[in-house]
């Protein structure tokens, strides 16, 4: 059984028992979260598809750890000009468990 939910205007496709990395939610570790904008959840016998969220699905999961993914660095030159800029930066994330997907 599989879903797809929307955290943070992002879609993340879930499993239980499975350990996501999303974007920032802004709880401490171990709290738990509950997303209600479930877009899709199918099982190996039906799909079920929302217009655009479907009406009482939501998933559980526990924030495991927060963290800051690798640094991504942003250079801009601008030839025969003596102009260059680097700027360095890193991501915020949470890495969420999935307990379980409720229809």
């Amino acid at each position: 059984m599989y879903a797809v939910v929307d955290i943070a205007g992002k879609q993340v496709k879930i499993q239980e028992d499975a350990q996501v990395k999303v974007p920032f939610l802004g709880k401490d570790e171990g709290d738990k979260v509950t997303f209600d904008r479930v877009l899709l959840i199918s099982d190996d016998k039906e799909t079920k598809v929302g217009k655009p969220v479907l009406e009482g699905a939501s998933v559980e999961a526990t924030v495991v750890r927060n963290g800051r993914d690798k640094k991504v660095i942003v250079f801009k030159k601008i030839p025969r000009k003596n102009y260059d800029k680097k700027n360095g930066h890193r991501q915020r994330f949470s890495e969420i468990k999935i307990e379980k997907i409720a229809l």
